[in-house]
């Protein structure tokens, strides 16, 4: 292991909001590794800037228990392939001013692959938190970034066993993957007991499991007006009169106030912070979404989710958890609708090693297992 002043030196990067909710398990592990360790780990935290949020303010950081990011590249805006470059040369530079033992990326954002390339070109060695888990969607942005990322990395830290197959299959030595559950989970079972009612929930004067949840923000779903709108309708004329809050991206917001509509029970919200958010999902009779990473919790909350794909990278989710695969048309949801607002619905279990305690399996392996030269 090389060490600089008896410490290990480690890039944490985020690019999107997700990302925050997966690396701060790892900062809060690696803050108890080191208060009683001698191998000290020492981290910078890199906010590429991949997405601009409001919301990430410093109560966004507080609510999470993390600092502000150290570095913020601001790459945000542009193109796929514009952003990309600017996050890799803007990684490049830090690079060039000092490196790392090892970079740790997580999850499938553009950042991801960006900075995964760049630091393996640079000669640091990447590991991959989420590794391993594919759609086989090759449509999917993320799907790309998954095989790319993965094809480079040299460590891979896997969700479930499943992930650590797919990695076997394309060639990674099996004592470069390590199973150790889901850091998004490690957040949300840290942050249950901290919950914030937010303030739609009384302005709507909702009942705990009254009301449905949706989210959206999938290309295939919100970009065509006209589809978006189709959806919603189905939504709002088969949820039975329950109340549909959703928070709305503004990007989807400005499609879905283009096209003229008429729905009875759908309640726009702005985006909600992690700790509102939580509390809505926990606290409904189902959600509706193209999201991967609502449906890993929901599946641990035990709540019925309606997934709008036609294929996931979680697939634990629909085998084991509380979710179901209602495809994109959204005719296909309909019994689905009913069954959820009628309480019909099938129980679900909770994957393997989904326990809160993943960050904490991640730092032992890279203060003990993994060698940096």
């Amino acid at each position: 292991m090389i060490q600089k002043n008896n410490k290990v030196y480690l890039d944490i990067i985020a690019g999107a909001r997700p990302n925050f909710m997966k690396i701060a398990p790892i900062i809060h592990a690696i803050h108890k590794h080191n208060s009683k360790a001698e191998n000290i780990l020492n981290y910078r935290l890199i906010h590429t800037g991949q997405h601009y949020d409001k919301l990430m303010s410093e109560s966004f950081f507080e609510q999470l228990e993390i600092p502000k990011p150290e570095i913020n590249l601001g790459a945000g805006g542009g193109s796929q392939a514009e952003q990309t470059a600017a996050i890799m040369i803007g990684y490049e530079k830090v690079l060039q001013s000092e490196k790392p033992d090892l970079c740790i990326v997580v999850g499938d954002v553009t950042s991801t692959m960006a900075c995964a390339i760049v630091a393996k070109k640079a000669g640091v060695k990447v590991a991959h938190v989420e590794g391993g888990i594919r759609s086989g969607d090759m449509d999917m942005p993320e799907e790309i970034n998954r095989i790319v990322t993965d094809s480079i990395s040299d460590f891979f830290f896997t969700t479930t066993k499943s992930a650590g197959e797919n990695l076997k299959k394309q060639g990674i030595k099996e004592n470069h993957i390590y199973f150790v559950g889901n850091t998004m989970i490690d957040s949300l079972l840290h942050n249950l007991p901290k919950l914030v009612q937010p303030e739609i929930f009384i302005k709507l004067n909702v009942d705990i499991n009254s009301y449905l949840v949706l989210t959206l923000h999938r290309p295939s779903n919100v970009d065509n007006p006209e589809k978006l709108i189709h959806l919603l309708q189905i939504i709002d004329s088969h949820c039975e009169n329950k109340k549909v809050i959703f928070p709305i991206h503004p990007r989807t917001k400005k499609i879905f106030e283009s096209v003229t509509h008429n729905l009875k029970n759908i309640y726009l919200s702005d985006p909600l912070p992690y700790l509102e958010f939580i509390y809505l999902i926990k606290n409904s009779a189902g959600i509706i979404t193209d999201s991967g990473g609502i449906t890993e919790e929901a599946t641990v909350l035990k709540v019925p989710c309606i997934t709008l794909r036609n294929t996931t990278e979680r697939p634990e989710t629909v085998t084991m958890g509380s979710n179901i695969l209602a495809g994109t048309k959204p005719e296909n949801m309909i019994e689905y609708i009913k069954d959820m607002v009628n309480g019909k619905w099938k129980k679900g279990g909770i994957p393997e090693l989904w326990d809160g305690k993943t960050a904490e399996r991640i730092i032992e392996k890279i203060s003990n297992d993994i060698k940096y030269n």
